[in-house]
């Protein structure tokens, strides 16, 4: 029977470093998915451009009302 062995070399390893970087990264995403204007475009994505042409509206008006942006800039 064969064992086999992995040195590690000393100090911090990766883990110590990329755990608290993964926990705000996943935390600045909770931020971000909790916002309603990420909710309200979640939403519009759902529905078809054939229903929103049924309601007289457009894919690109509605992300623009969402995201409060009046004009072409």
């Amino acid at each position: 029977m064969a064992n086999t062995t992995i040195d590690t070399p000393r100090g911090l390893s990766w883990a110590v470093l990329t755990t608290p970087l993964a926990a705000i990264g996943r935390f600045l995403v909770l931020i971000a998915e909790s916002s309603f204007r990420y909710r309200a475009l979640e939403r519009l994505r759902l529905v078809s451009d054939a229903q929103l042409a049924a309601r007289g509206l457009t894919r690109d008006g509605e992300i623009r009302r969402i995201m409060g942006v009046s004009a072409i800039l």
